[in-house]
């Protein structure tokens, strides 16, 4: 127990740190504000258009830059999706990988879209139980079986774990196979920016990582609370 505690901050940081290390990088390439002429929607339409999915909308969101392949849009932020700066370009660029990924059937990506369904049914279920479980311990007048919390916490919590470490190597494709060789063999970008566009795209694919972390550190903290 003394060591847990001791290793606790230690955790922390690490389920932390990849999130730090993605703001960090995207707040750093968005300057300068003005790098290029056209914009992330722009650069995403032309990439779309010469791949023949013209189809495929771009659109503006507020919940974060992301390809949905039920609509078949491209949703960027309102800052990538109107911004100039090097990560604008550069995150339309991975989002456009995605789509390409679905038009070839990108078999991680089919696996991805399917994981999150199911996940998202089973963290609604997850949710009912722990909500149920009070009730079920009133009714039954006796505690609820631990079988009942560990089934709450693997639905609302495990399959969450899941779905982030199975999309990490889709998101690593669709920033290294696809985003990167698309800049490059279109000379989207200023020849210094190269490295730096690869830093953006690593930090595009890691934030499944940082989000992975956090998934298993909330995991291990419902663990620890079906022990005491």
């Amino acid at each position: 127990m003394r060591l847990l505690i001791l290793l606790a901050p230690l955790l922390l940081l690490l389920a932390w740190a990849p999130g730090l290390w993605v703001r960090h990088v995207m707040k750093k390439y968005h300057q300068p504000a003005d790098r290029y002429d056209g914009t992330g929607a722009e650069l995403a339409r032309d990439l779309l258009d010469r791949h023949g999915l013209h189809k495929v909308r771009v659109e503006t969101t507020t919940k974060g830059d992301h390809y949905d392949p039920d609509a078949r849009t491209v949703r960027l932020s309102e800052e990538n999706h109107d911004g100039h700066s090097l990560t604008a370009v550069t995150v339309a660029a991975h989002e456009v990988g995605h789509a390409i990924q679905h038009a070839e059937g990108y078999a991680p990506l089919r696996m991805r879209s399917y994981l999150v369904c199911v996940a998202g049914y089973g963290q609604q279920i997850g949710a009912w139980l722990l909500v149920a479980i009070p009730f079920i311990t009133i009714l039954a007048r006796h505690p609820a079986p631990a079988i009942l919390f560990l089934l709450a916490g693997v639905l609302s919590m495990g399959l969450a774990a899941l779905v982030h470490f199975i999309t990490l190597p889709t998101e690593l494709d669709a920033s290294f196979r696809r985003a990167m060789p698309m800049l490059r063999d279109g000379k989207y970008l200023h020849p210094p920016d190269y490295p730096h566009a690869e830093r953006i795209l690593k930090a595009a694919a890691y934030t499944y990582l940082s989000q992975s972390l956090m998934s298993l550190l909330n995991i291990a903290s419902w663990f620890r609370y079906l022990r005491r």
